[in-house]
């Protein structure tokens, strides 16, 4: 992870106690361009855990199109799904793993009507094989053996679902107390899946889970219960197991994020100041969240260990960029080393955005030396 430097601007070299080393990290951002110039949104929605590869999508009326982005080449665009009866012109690529291996959803509709679990490979969409009689599928993550998980059918008979091009299987395996698993949001290399499962006891409440390979049932993660807190969505999974989502009561009221680490249990994640909800979205090995909180507004923060921030207030670059005026700003997902992707306002425009920390700098002798250039990097 970055060094954090206190320093924000610098006209020469800027030197910087050691003692300093706490202050905020800071970040360079910058565009994911569309896949079409005339398209007139966009988001970044995974990282792959070595912060490689970035997916997501950029739309126009009627069409999401999917994209994979590096910071040596730029937006490449990914083939749309040659699917019909009917057609799926909403592509909306959840993951991407250390290879450059995509998994996401095609739907018929902006809401996601008629849902297909897809992996783009090879630069080809591959719809993912669904188990039994199941006819609709979505798939949020994936790991490097492209192994995805998402859910199958939808509303009362949703259900947790593995896919992979071989072939797919339903989540048998239930909660401590009988839940259904109802959807995976996570898988990591060592193939632990997190997600949400019903409570056969309480309609309102939705319970946490993560499962490991070879488990027979799954883990309860449980809820802030120092919050009055009864439910739990774990949304990311690290590469070490560690999970991250939202605590709530009753599936709804006063979210807030959390981290939840085996043996330790789960812990609040802190909002950034003038914020009151809130939720994790994506973890790393380290412990870092990020998410989204609310005031009047969308607030994507990052929560590195100790404190929360805006990111907003965590950009070198930041220009005409604008991540908390928006309702549609968010952060959604972390890389190990530390890059992170969402979407945010550019101009006014909803847009997608990939933040890659600032260079480490030099230390000499227990003084930090911050050179300018790493300061004032002015690329969007």
């Amino acid at each position: 992870m970055p060094v954090r430097p206190i320093a924000r601007m610098a006209l020469g070299a800027v030197v910087v106690s050691s003692a300093l080393l706490e202050a905020a990290p800071l970040y360079t951002i910058y565009k994911i361009d569309p896949v079409q110039p005339t398209d007139t949104s966009g988001t970044g929605n995974g990282v792959s855990p070595n912060g490689v590869y970035v997916t997501g999508f950029s739309s126009a009326s009627g069409v999401n199109r999917p994209l994979l982005w590096t910071q040596g080449g730029g937006t490449q665009a990914l083939p749309p799904v040659a699917t019909s009866s009917p057609t799926r012109p909403f592509n909306i690529p959840n993951a991407v793993n250390n290879n450059g291996v995509v998994a996401g959803t095609a739907a018929s509709t902006f809401f996601g009507s008629s849902p297909l679990p897809i992996l783009w490979k090879n630069n080809t969409a591959i719809p993912l094989p669904l188990p039994g009689s199941q006819t609709l599928g979505r798939a949020y993550s994936l790991n490097d053996a492209e192994t995805a998980v998402g859910s199958v059918n939808g509303g009362s008979l949703e259900q947790a679902a593995v896919f992979t091009e071989g072939g797919s299987n339903v989540m048998t395996q239930t909660m401590p107390n009988g839940g259904v698993l109802k959807t995976a949001y996570g898988i990591n290399n060592a193939g632990r899946i997190v997600g949400q499962a019903l409570d056969p006891n309480n309609a309102a409440v939705t319970s946490g889970f993560f499962i490991d390979p070879g488990d027979p049932a799954a883990t309860d993660i449980g809820a802030l219960t120092g919050l009055g807190h009864n439910s739990a969505i774990p949304f990311g999974v690290s590469s070490n197991g560690k999970i991250t989502g939202s605590s709530s009561l009753n599936s709804g009221s006063g979210a807030m994020p959390f981290l939840f680490v085996e043996g330790s249990g789960m812990t609040q994640v802190p909002l950034p100041a003038g914020t009151t909800t809130g939720q994790g979205r994506s973890v790393n090995a380290d412990g870092w969240v990020v998410g989204n909180s609310s005031a009047a507004t969308s607030i994507p923060f990052l929560f590195d260990g100790t404190q929360s921030y805006r990111l907003h207030d965590l950009i070198v670059n930041l220009g005409s960029w604008d991540l908390v005026s928006g309702t549609s700003n968010a952060a959604f997902s972390i890389s190990d080393s530390g890059v992170i992707t969402g979407r945010g306002l550019l101009g006014g425009a909803v847009t997608g955005y990939v933040m890659v920390p600032v260079p480490e700098p030099t230390l000499f002798g227990g003084a930090m030396v911050v050179l300018p250039v790493l300061l004032r990097r002015r690329r969007v």
